[in-house]
Protein backbone atom coordinates (compact mmCIF):
# COMPACT_ATOMS: atom_id res chain seq x y z
CA UNK A 1 0.00 0.00 0.00
CA UNK A 2 1.36 3.38 -0.89
CA UNK A 3 1.81 6.16 1.97
CA UNK A 4 -0.95 8.34 0.29
CA UNK A 5 -2.98 6.23 0.47
CA UNK A 6 -2.72 4.60 3.70
CA UNK A 7 -2.72 8.15 4.85
CA UNK A 8 -6.03 8.66 3.43
CA UNK A 9 -7.14 5.75 5.31
CA UNK A 10 -5.92 6.65 8.49
CA UNK A 11 -7.73 9.82 7.86
CA UNK A 12 -11.17 8.62 7.43
CA UNK A 13 -10.82 6.04 10.12
CA UNK A 14 -9.91 8.94 13.03
CA UNK A 15 -13.30 10.64 10.81
CA UNK A 16 -15.90 7.26 11.47
CA UNK A 17 -14.17 7.31 15.38
CA UNK A 18 -14.71 10.94 16.09
CA UNK A 19 -18.69 10.27 14.35
CA UNK A 20 -19.29 7.29 16.07
CA UNK A 21 -18.29 8.77 19.33
CA UNK A 22 -20.49 11.75 18.71
CA UNK A 23 -18.00 14.09 19.18
CA UNK A 24 -16.73 16.92 16.93
CA UNK A 25 -12.73 16.55 16.86
CA UNK A 26 -9.72 15.28 18.04
CA UNK A 27 -6.81 16.94 20.70
CA UNK A 28 -3.46 15.28 20.85
CA UNK A 29 -0.76 16.03 22.79
CA UNK A 30 2.41 17.58 20.59
CA UNK A 31 5.52 16.26 22.08
CA UNK A 32 8.40 17.50 19.35
CA UNK A 33 8.41 13.84 18.60
CA UNK A 34 7.80 12.31 15.32
CA UNK A 35 4.92 10.13 16.74
CA UNK A 36 2.70 13.16 18.05
CA UNK A 37 3.51 15.25 14.90
CA UNK A 38 2.46 12.47 12.66
CA UNK A 39 -0.77 12.18 14.46
CA UNK A 40 -1.43 15.88 14.99
CA UNK A 41 -0.93 16.34 10.77
CA UNK A 42 -3.30 13.49 10.01
CA UNK A 43 -6.18 14.95 12.73
CA UNK A 44 -5.25 18.06 10.95
CA UNK A 45 -6.41 16.78 7.71
CA UNK A 46 -9.33 15.01 9.09
CA UNK A 47 -10.17 17.75 10.72
CA UNK A 48 -9.24 20.97 9.57
CA UNK A 49 -10.97 23.43 12.09
CA UNK A 50 -11.36 20.90 14.76
CA UNK A 51 -8.05 19.71 15.78
CA UNK A 52 -6.29 20.95 18.73
CA UNK A 53 -2.48 20.33 19.60
CA UNK A 54 -1.58 20.71 23.58
CA UNK A 55 1.95 21.29 24.67
CA UNK A 56 2.41 20.06 28.23
CA UNK A 57 6.01 20.75 29.58
CA UNK A 58 6.75 18.73 32.93
CA UNK A 59 10.49 19.77 33.65
CA UNK A 60 10.93 18.82 29.88
CA UNK A 61 13.91 20.07 27.56
CA UNK A 62 13.15 23.52 26.09
CA UNK A 63 13.67 21.58 22.44
CA UNK A 64 10.98 19.64 22.75
CA UNK A 65 8.85 22.99 22.96
CA UNK A 66 9.99 24.07 20.01
CA UNK A 67 9.84 21.31 18.12
CA UNK A 68 6.15 21.26 19.19
CA UNK A 69 6.15 24.48 17.95
CA UNK A 70 7.54 24.25 14.72
CA UNK A 71 5.53 21.43 13.88
CA UNK A 72 2.41 23.54 14.99
CA UNK A 73 3.53 26.13 12.35
CA UNK A 74 4.22 23.77 9.60
CA UNK A 75 1.02 22.05 9.72
CA UNK A 76 -1.31 25.16 10.73
CA UNK A 77 -2.67 23.46 13.95
CA UNK A 78 -4.55 25.24 16.49
CA UNK A 79 -2.68 24.97 20.05
CA UNK A 80 -2.60 25.27 23.75
CA UNK A 81 0.02 25.20 26.61
CA UNK A 82 -0.33 23.73 29.92
CA UNK A 83 2.71 23.93 31.87
CA UNK A 84 2.92 21.28 34.33
CA UNK A 85 5.93 22.08 36.45
CA UNK A 86 4.06 22.93 39.77
CA UNK A 87 1.72 19.96 39.63
CA UNK A 88 4.12 17.72 39.12
CA UNK A 89 6.07 19.15 41.94
CA UNK A 90 2.96 19.66 44.33
CA UNK A 91 2.00 16.05 43.48
CA UNK A 92 5.66 14.86 44.86
CA UNK A 93 5.28 16.74 48.09
CA UNK A 94 1.64 15.07 48.86
CA UNK A 95 3.04 11.77 48.34
CA UNK A 96 6.59 12.57 50.34
CA UNK A 97 8.64 11.24 47.75
CA UNK A 98 12.23 11.21 48.10
CA UNK A 99 15.44 10.60 47.23
CA UNK A 100 14.50 6.49 47.54
CA UNK A 101 11.52 6.72 45.40
CA UNK A 102 12.18 4.80 41.99
CA UNK A 103 12.85 6.72 39.34
CA UNK A 104 10.20 4.81 37.10
CA UNK A 105 7.30 6.29 39.93
CA UNK A 106 8.29 9.28 39.38
CA UNK A 107 8.62 9.74 35.84
CA UNK A 108 5.38 8.09 35.31
CA UNK A 109 3.98 10.79 36.67
CA UNK A 110 4.09 12.92 33.99
CA UNK A 111 2.30 10.99 31.26
CA UNK A 112 -0.52 10.54 33.87
CA UNK A 113 -0.54 14.18 34.39
CA UNK A 114 -0.43 14.62 30.47
CA UNK A 115 -3.37 11.84 29.99
CA UNK A 116 -5.38 14.40 32.44
CA UNK A 117 -4.78 17.42 30.83
CA UNK A 118 -5.85 15.85 27.04
CA UNK A 119 -9.31 15.17 28.63
CA UNK A 120 -9.46 18.32 30.15
CA UNK A 121 -9.38 20.16 26.82
CA UNK A 122 -11.24 17.13 24.69
CA UNK A 123 -13.84 17.42 27.57
CA UNK A 124 -14.38 20.84 27.49
CA UNK A 125 -14.60 20.47 23.50
CA UNK A 126 -16.49 17.57 23.11
CA UNK A 127 -13.64 16.06 21.11
CA UNK A 128 -11.65 12.76 21.41
CA UNK A 129 -8.40 11.69 22.15
CA UNK A 130 -6.14 10.39 19.83
CA UNK A 131 -2.81 8.61 21.15
CA UNK A 132 0.51 8.22 19.68
CA UNK A 133 1.64 5.03 20.16
CA UNK A 134 2.64 3.17 17.85
CA UNK A 135 2.61 -0.86 17.03
CA UNK A 136 6.50 -0.73 18.34
CA UNK A 137 5.83 0.58 21.37
CA UNK A 138 2.45 -1.54 21.79
CA UNK A 139 3.80 -4.86 21.32
CA UNK A 140 6.23 -4.47 24.16
CA UNK A 141 4.26 -2.38 26.40
CA UNK A 142 6.52 0.71 25.83
CA UNK A 143 4.25 3.07 27.33
CA UNK A 144 2.54 4.43 30.54
CA UNK A 145 -0.95 2.92 31.66
CA UNK A 146 -3.62 5.32 32.15
CA UNK A 147 -1.12 7.85 30.72
CA UNK A 148 -0.20 7.81 27.57
CA UNK A 149 -2.04 4.71 26.79
CA UNK A 150 -4.55 6.43 28.28
CA UNK A 151 -6.64 7.29 25.22
CA UNK A 152 -9.48 7.12 22.95
CA UNK A 153 -7.77 6.04 19.54
CA UNK A 154 -4.29 4.98 18.26
CA UNK A 155 -4.27 6.66 14.56
CA UNK A 156 -0.47 5.14 14.24
CA UNK A 157 -0.97 1.83 16.62
CA UNK A 158 -1.53 -0.31 13.88
CA UNK A 159 2.27 1.07 12.33
CA UNK A 160 5.84 -0.03 13.23
CA UNK A 161 8.36 2.98 13.49
CA UNK A 162 9.89 2.22 10.50
CA UNK A 163 6.49 2.71 8.73
CA UNK A 164 5.60 6.03 10.86
CA UNK A 165 9.08 7.59 9.21
CA UNK A 166 7.89 7.06 6.05
CA UNK A 167 4.44 8.73 6.82
CA UNK A 168 6.20 11.66 8.65
CA UNK A 169 7.95 12.35 5.61
CA UNK A 170 4.66 12.16 3.29
CA UNK A 171 2.83 14.25 5.54
CA UNK A 172 5.55 17.16 5.58
CA UNK A 173 6.54 16.90 9.22
CA UNK A 174 9.94 18.89 9.42
CA UNK A 175 13.25 17.00 9.36
CA UNK A 176 14.40 17.87 12.50
CA UNK A 177 11.78 16.13 14.16
CA UNK A 178 12.51 12.89 12.11
CA UNK A 179 15.85 13.12 12.83
CA UNK A 180 16.23 13.30 16.39
CA UNK A 181 16.56 10.45 18.34
CA UNK A 182 12.99 9.07 19.98
CA UNK A 183 12.37 9.75 23.52
CA UNK A 184 9.66 9.60 25.66
CA UNK A 185 11.10 12.79 27.86
CA UNK A 186 10.81 10.65 31.19
CA UNK A 187 14.41 12.02 32.64
CA UNK A 188 17.47 13.82 30.87
CA UNK A 189 19.58 12.30 28.44
CA UNK A 190 16.58 9.14 28.32
CA UNK A 191 15.99 7.81 25.20
CA UNK A 192 13.60 4.86 23.73
CA UNK A 193 16.23 2.39 22.35
CA UNK A 194 17.94 3.24 25.62
CA UNK A 195 15.20 1.99 27.33
CA UNK A 196 14.33 -0.90 26.07
CA UNK A 197 17.51 -2.38 25.17
CA UNK A 198 17.10 -3.05 21.48
CA UNK A 199 17.15 -0.72 18.32
CA UNK A 200 13.48 0.00 16.28
CA UNK A 201 15.53 -1.85 13.63
CA UNK A 202 15.71 -5.01 15.14
CA UNK A 203 12.38 -4.74 16.88
CA UNK A 204 10.24 -3.79 13.67
CA UNK A 205 12.27 -6.45 11.78
CA UNK A 206 10.73 -9.17 14.39
CA UNK A 207 7.28 -8.18 14.19
CA UNK A 208 7.20 -7.75 10.46
CA UNK A 209 9.13 -10.68 10.01
CA UNK A 210 9.75 -13.06 12.64
CA UNK A 211 13.62 -12.85 12.29
CA UNK A 212 15.50 -11.75 15.27
CA UNK A 213 19.14 -12.85 16.99
CA UNK A 214 17.76 -15.15 19.65
CA UNK A 215 18.51 -12.98 22.27
CA UNK A 216 16.78 -10.18 20.91
CA UNK A 217 14.06 -12.33 20.25
CA UNK A 218 14.00 -13.68 23.62
CA UNK A 219 13.67 -10.10 25.46
CA UNK A 220 10.95 -8.63 22.70
CA UNK A 221 8.87 -11.99 23.77
CA UNK A 222 9.41 -11.05 27.35
CA UNK A 223 8.61 -7.90 27.17
CA UNK A 224 5.39 -8.43 25.25
CA UNK A 225 4.40 -11.14 28.03
CA UNK A 226 5.58 -8.82 30.69
CA UNK A 227 3.24 -6.05 29.42
CA UNK A 228 0.09 -7.57 28.24
CA UNK A 229 -1.70 -6.11 31.33
CA UNK A 230 -1.22 -3.15 29.07
CA UNK A 231 -3.43 -3.85 26.37
CA UNK A 232 -6.72 -5.03 27.90
CA UNK A 233 -8.83 -3.84 30.18
CA UNK A 234 -8.88 -4.61 33.96
CA UNK A 235 -9.35 -8.52 34.40
CA UNK A 236 -12.84 -9.00 36.14
CA UNK A 237 -13.46 -12.03 38.66
CA UNK A 238 -16.51 -13.72 37.73
CA UNK A 239 -17.95 -16.66 40.11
Amino acid sequence: MSVEILAGKIVNWMKDCVKDAGADGIVVGLSGGIDSSVVAALAKRAFPENSLGVIMPCHSNPIDEEHARILADTINIETKKAVLDTAYDELLRIYGAGEDTPRLALANIKPRLRMITLYFFANSRNYIVAGTGNKSELIVGYFTKYGDGGVDILPIGGLVKTQVRELATYLGVPQVIIDKPPTAGLWDNQTDEKEMGITYEELDRYILTGLARPEVRAKIDAMNKRSEHKRRMARVFEE
